[in-house]
């Protein structure tokens, strides 16, 4: 069984991450396009953006999305990105967005070579992630209606970045211990390109911030 379970890994870890590379392509790209949408557009797409969230979790328990899904998403998904990266670009400088990128890719990086390298089983952190996840949700939400101040923002900010270098932990070591079948490879991108993006807005929201104090 344990023969099986890392053959399949070993076969398919390169396409998810292929497949995962692409989605941020096809996201860049998105961004790119988000200088030509009506800013009356941003809300619509962004509730299709949940929307097929809420649908890509409903199909998690069947393991499987298709590719054509994953990509219409991460395009959606870079056209939402654009007025944060449009703001932090105006109000921060393009410094600021180039650095939460890089540092993004370099926390990313190191957090799944770890994962990939280490011995150790994580799935034990799955729970705890999702009641952090859930957490941050709540407080985005509270943040619409009574926003968070510069400090508050920051420490929100950092726990962002704890929770989703958490996932990234997670969704590496799940897919080296657990094994990854072909149906899997568009779920599992995704899966990775969500933990990216939200990795790089958290980074990019302290960097943004910190710019402003000096």
């Amino acid at each position: 069984m344990y023969t099986q379970t890392s053959h399949t890994s070993t076969d398919y870890l390169p396409s998810v991450l292929r497949t995962f590379a692409l989605s941020l392509a096809i996201a860049f790209l998105g961004t790119m396009a988000g200088v030509f949408v009506p800013e009356g557009l941003f809300m619509p797409l962004m509730i299709l953006e949940f929307v097929m969230l809420m649908a890509a979790l409903f199909f998690r328990r069947k393991k499987a999305i298709s590719y054509s899904f994953l990509y219409i998403f991460t395009f959606i998904s870079g056209i939402t990105l654009y007025p944060i990266v449009s703001y932090y670009l105006l109000s921060a400088g393009a410094n600021v967005v180039v650095m939460a990128f890089a540092s993004t890719t370099v926390v990313f990086t190191g957090v799944a070579i770890y994962a990939t390298k280490s011995k150790r089983d994580f799935s034990f952190l799955g729970g705890f992630l999702l009641a952090a996840l859930l957490a941050l949700v709540a407080i985005s939400i509270f943040n619409i209606f009574s926003p968070l101040g510069s400090t508050a923002m920051l420490v929100y900010s950092f726990i962002g970045v704890l929770v989703f270098s958490g996932y990234v932990l997670f969704d590496f070591n799940r897919m080296k211990h657990h094994g990854v079948r072909a149906e899997e490879v568009p779920l599992m991108a995704l899966n990775l390109y969500l933990d990216f993006i939200n990795l790089f807005i958290s980074l990019l929201r302290i960097l943004g911030i910190l710019s402003s104090k000096d």
